[in-house]
């Protein structure tokens, strides 16, 4: 079976430096790394006394591990407004936490080399579970200053709406 079905003389798998991250409706500026999408499936083992002595094994819970965001520190507060609603240092007694909207859905977005979206997943009731406002300091370094989101879910899946799209070829002309 051909592993890219539109697009078949494609053999290379996608790149992974080209994406992009949208919460509330906007895409986020300058994310430069996200963690991968990994869940976890516990198995439940069960014998019964008169079985042979290999185990049964069932899945059980299923629990989706944290997303990290990170980004270049800028003027942007994009991500420290979002660290403020789970907890906001100085807000007044009961109101450190936003609980009306402290989670947000988001939607992760990858594209090949020419620039064309090929999968998108959608990430479930996300909510920042640390916040990294600035890295080490450094005065003999030589880095990017970054900042970073850790971020709790309550899972993913992939938007099977999102296709393979026909590649363009230096042949054809651009449309």
């Amino acid at each position: 079976m051909a592993q890219f079905s539109v697009n078949s003389t494609r053999f290379d798998p996608y790149k992974n430096f080209k994406f992009r991250l949208k919460w509330d409706g906007n895409y986020v500026a300058g994310i430069s790394k996200v963690s991968p999408l990994k869940r976890t499936t516990e198995v439940i083992e069960h014998r019964s006394g008169g079985d042979p002595s290999t185990p049964y094994k069932a899945p059980g819970m299923t629990k989706y591990e944290p997303i990290t965001l990170e980004r270049g520190v800028t003027h942007d507060v994009t991500f420290e407004q979002w660290a403020n609603k789970v907890w906001n240092h100085g807000a007044s007694l009961g109101a450190e936490v936003s609980l009306k909207d402290f989670r947000k859905d988001m939607i992760l977005e990858v594209y090949n080399e020419a620039g064309q979206l090929v999968l998108a997943y959608k990430i479930y009731r996300a909510w920042v579970s640390e916040f990294q406002a600035m890295p080490e300091l450094d005065a003999n370094g030589n880095a990017v200053a970054i900042q970073m989101l850790t971020l709790e879910n309550e899972g993913w899946e992939r938007d099977y709406d999102v296709g393979e799209p026909t590649e363009p070829s230096f042949d054809e002309p651009a449309a």
